[in-house]
């Protein structure tokens, strides 16, 4: 019997000449311009522009409600390229899967077709961004969810690839570890479309927190970063510096839809529209969190020494 496996294919994307890199992230987005996502897409073309961004990060749920139905589904061009038109987002985009993009075709979107249609469009399940300063590990976390196979709540989902379920989640895991232990990147940053910890509607994602947290905790990741709740939020880790970013909020927020704002470890939680910006040097990293007018709602700033080889 052919093992379903998860071989993390890499893309290198060099830094800037200075050594620095910066990118835009997004999530929950594909809405036909719909629920502030044109306003949303406007603000990220000048926050691109002023941080003359490398590339953008979508962190899942691309095409509402159910992905798409073909590479030929005009819900492509529709809530992607005739949204994100500004000039400096006229640059790569690396997806992941979420959720809702697998209850459609979830082939769709990784296939080629789609590139020829736009060329900025890289979506895959599982895969490697590479820019020596900075790896950025996108994992394919919709399968790890046991509810999307037990109680599909009437949806159904496009299992293609991906069965059997448990060898699929055991390959990737040990692509994705062995991938963490060999990086030597100075910024290790894990993608993913489901929140390991949040306050928002969905919460703390309790598959991720047993099988993928152990992982990044023992690997010095630096930033986990994914979508899934429609809200903008930052959590740090009580066991490790791992940072805990959401960037949900491209299209549809849930105003007032949260668990419980009393922890500790919760930073910063906003539950309107908007998008998130990260600029890496190799000593610094200056994340910032923009709401729909392209105010900063929330800056978060992080320093590395810089160590001598001896």
């Amino acid at each position: 019997m052919l093992h379903a496996s998860a071989e993390l294919q890499r893309f290198e994307h060099s830094s800037k000449s200075d050594g620095s890199l910066s990118f835009l992230v997004l999530g929950d987005w594909g809405r036909r311009g719909a629920y502030n996502q044109s306003e949303v897409a406007f603000q990220m073309g000048e926050v691109g522009e002023k941080l003359d961004i490398d590339f953008v990060v979508s962190t899942g749920d691309n095409f509402y409600d159910n992905g798409l139905t073909s590479h030929h589904d005009s819900a492509f061009e529709e809530s992607f390229t005739n949204i994100y038109t500004a000039k400096s987002l006229q640059k790569q985009w690396y997806s992941v899967l979420g959720n809702h993009d697998y209850r459609g075709d979830a082939e769709a979107q990784l296939s080629p077709v789609l590139r020829e249609i736009d060329r900025r469009w890289l979506c895959l399940r599982s895969f490697i961004v590479d820019s020596e300063l900075a790896e950025i590990f996108f994992v394919d976390t919709t399968p790890f969810v046991e509810e999307y196979f037990s109680d599909s709540d009437g949806h159904s989902y496009d299992w293609r690839g991906i069965m059997p379920q448990k060898s699929y989640i055991t390959n990737l895991l040990k692509d994705v570890e062995l991938a963490l232990r060999e990086s030597t990147a100075k910024w290790k940053i894990v993608v993913g479309h489901h929140a390991i910890r949040s306050v928002g509607h969905h919460g703390d994602t309790q598959e991720l927190i047993k099988q993928l947290l152990p992982i990044l905790q023992a690997n010095n990741v630096d930033f986990y970063m994914n979508g899934h709740d429609h809200c903008l939020e930052h959590i740090s880790d009580t066991q490790s510096p791992i940072q805990f970013l959401t960037s949900g909020a491209g299209s549809k927020a849930w105003r007032g839809d949260l668990k419980k704002l009393n922890r500790g470890d919760l930073k910063f939680f906003y539950d309107g529209q908007g998008f998130m910006s990260v600029k890496l040097t190799q000593t610094d990293a200056n994340i910032e969190f923009y709401d729909v007018s392209g105010k900063v709602l929330h800056r978060l700033t992080t320093s590395k020494q810089l160590y001598t080889s001896m």
